[in-house]
C-alpha cells in the first residue's frame, strides 16, 4: 500500500534531502510549511542555509511539472503541496491560527480521503503527541538516526597465553582473540579498523595489554610512553586517546572522542595540541582551531557588542579553563597570582597559536595544517558535522568531542546528533579513529565521579 507522508518544516531544515528519503510513496508538504521556509529563507546560518536548498530543489521539481498535481521524484515517488483542507475540523483547544494545527488539518483531511494511509513526519515531540491524540500517525525522521547501542571505538578480549607476549612483536592475529557469552562459550568478536583493545592472557586474566587494530591484526600502542604537555594517561581510555591524538594527520586525520563530563576529552586534547606545537615543535600544524556548536551555524551571535573574539569568549570559558590548569601544572601555586596566569593565556593568544571561532565562520572555508577541536559536538546536526569534516584541508587533524547524553539542542537526540552520526558512518575508516570513555574513567574529581554513577 502506497503510503502518504506529511513533512513537517523541522524536518526539512534539518535536512533539505528528506524530500527523495520516501521511496516510492507520495510525499506532501501543506502549504503552510511554504510559507515557513518562506519566512525562514533569510535567517541567519544554518536554518536560513537549509531553508533556501530546500527551495532549490522545489523549483527543480516545479520546472518538471505543477506541484499542486504532484511531481514525479528520481525514487519513482511525488511530491506534491497540498493547499486545502483549510475548513477541517479539529477539537477546540487546538486553534486554527497555529501552524503546526495547520499541518494536522491536511493530515486529517488525507486521512478522511485515504484511511490508514497518512503518516505525520516531524522531528517535533509535542506535535507528534498531539497528532496521537486525535488518531494521527506520527513518526520522527529516522533516516540520519544511528543504532542504539552505539560504536565505543574499543573492546575488550581474550588471548591464549601462548599469544599474549605477541603484542610488542608481530602483533595478535584478530582470529586468535576471544569473548565468552553468558553460558562461557568462546566466540571471535568482530573487529573494525583502528578500534582499541583491552587484551587480557586467558590463564592469567591479571595480565593486560592494549593495542589497536590495524589491517587484521593488534598492534601494540606507539605512544604509551608519552607524556604530551607533562600530561600523563591515568587510565586505559586515556591511553587510547593520546594514541589517537598523537598520530600524525596523515594517518588519523579524524579522531571521535566520546564520553561524560570529567573524562578529560578537552584537557587531553588541548595537551596534545600544546605539545605540537610548543613542547616539540615539527611543524606538523601551524595553530589549534576551537570551536563549540554553543556558538553555531544558527546562532546570530551579531548583536553581540565587540568583535568574534569577545562575542564567543563567554562560551569558550571551559577552554580557557582547560588551558589554565595545562599552563600551569603546579595545582598549589596555579592561583597565586592571578596576573601572571592570565598573562601566560594571553601570550598564546597574541603568538595566534590557539584560535577561538563560531563555527558558522567556517562554512566555505578549507582549513589547512590545522589541530581542529570541535567541542561539544553533540550539539551538531548531521549536516553540521558533514560540512566541518569535509572542510578539512591538507594535514588537518579534526578531534569531535562530546556526549550523545547531554543534548542542548532542538530536535536533536542521542540518536539523531552530528556527533553519534559521524562516529556511527566513519565507523572502519582507515582515517577516524574513535573512543568512548567509561563511567569508572572519570578524572575530574571523586564527587563528579559520583555524580556520574549516582544522577
Amino acid at each position: 500500500m502506497v503510503k502518504i507522508y506529511v513533512i513537517d518544516t523541522n524536518v526539512l531544515i534539518q535536512a533539505p534531502y528528506a524530500i527523495y528519503c520516501f521511496d516510492d510513496n507520495q510525499v506532501v508538504l501543506p502549504l503552510v510549511v511554504i510559507e515557513e521556509l518562506d519566512n525562514l529563507k533569510k535567517s541567519e546560518g544554518e536554518k536560513g542555509i537549509n531553508a533556501r536548498k530546500t527551495i532549490r530543489i522545489l523549483e527543480q521539481l516545479r520546472q518538471k511539472g505543477d506541484l499542486l498535481d504532484g511531481v514525479g521524484l528520481k525514487n519513482r515517488g511525488t511530491l506534491r503541496v497540498e493547499k486545502n483542507f483549510v475548513n477541517i475540523e479539529l477539537p477546540h483547544d487546538l486553534p486554527d491560527d497555529k501552524m503546526d494545527n495547520r499541518i494536522l488539518k491536511v493530515c486529517r483531511g488525507l486521512e478522511d480521503q485515504n484511511p490508514e494511509q497518512v503518516v505525520l513526519v516531524t522531528k517535533d515531540i509535542l506535535l507528534r503527541i498531539k497528532a496521537q491524540m486525535i488518531g494521527i500517525r506520527a513518526e520522527d525522521f529516522t533516516t540520519e538516526q544511528v543504532e542504539e547501542e552505539q560504536y565505543t571505538g574499543r573492546i575488550e578480549v581474550y588471548v591464549p597465553e601462548e599469544l599474549f607476549q605477541n603484542l610488542g612483536k608481530e602483533g595478535i592475529p584478530i582470529e586468535a582473540v576471544y569473548e565468552s557469552d553468558e553460558h562461557g562459550e568462546h566466540y571471535t568478536p568482530e573487529l573494525v579498523e583502528n578500534e582499541f583493545v583491552i587484551i587480557k592472557a586467558d590463564q592469567s586474566t591479571k595480565k593486560t595489554q592494549l593495542g589497536r587494530v590495524e589491517n587484521g591484526v593488534i598492534k601494540k600502542l606507539d605512544y604509551k610512553k608519552s607524556s604530551p604537555y607533562g600530561v600523563k594517561p591515568r587510565n586505559a581510555g586515556q591511553y587510547f586517546l593520546q594514541e589517537a591524538l598523537m598520530q600524525p594527520a596523515d594517518k588519523a586525520p579524524l579522531v571521535i572522542v566520546k564520553g561524560m563530563a570529567g573524562t578529560s576529552k578537552t584537557f587531553y586534547s588541548l595537551a596534545v595540541g600544546l605539545e605540537k606545537l610548543l613542547n616539540n615543535p615539527s611543524g606538523e600544524y601551524r595553530r589549534i582551531l576551537i570551536c563549540r556548536p554553543n556558538a553555531q551555524f544558527d546562532s546570530d551571535i551579531g548583536f553581540l557588542p565587540g568583535d568574534e573574539q569577545e562575542k564567543i569568549s563567554p562560551l569558550m570559558r571551559p577552554i580557557i579553563d582547560n588551558l589554565e590548569q595545562l599552563i600551569d601544572s603546579n595545582e598549589e601555586e596555579r592561583y597565586k597570582d592571578e596576573v601572571e596566569l592570565q598573562g601566560k593565556i594571553e601570550e598564546i593568544f597574541g603568538r595566534n597559536l590557539i584560535q577561538m571561532e563560531a563555527l558558522n565562520f567556517i562554512r566555505g572555508r578549507s582549513i589547512v595544517k590545522t589541530y581542529l577541536i570541535i567541542d561539544e559536538a553533540q550539539n551538531m546536526t548531521p549536516n553540521q558535522v558533514k560540512g566541518i569534516i569535509t572542510r578539512a584541508g591538507k594535514d588537518t587533524k579534526i578531534i569531535l568531542l562530546g556526549d550523545p547524553k547531554q543534548i542542548d539542542r532542538s530536535f536533536l537526540d542521542e540518536r539523531t546528533n552530528g556527533l553519534s552520526y559521524a562516529s556511527e558512518h566513519m565507523k572502519g575508516s582507515p582515517l577516524c579513529w574513535q573512543i568512548s570513555f567509561t563511567a569508572e574513567e572519570c578524572e575530574r574529581s571523586i564527587l563528579a565521579m559520583d555524580a556520574i554513577k549516582r544522577l
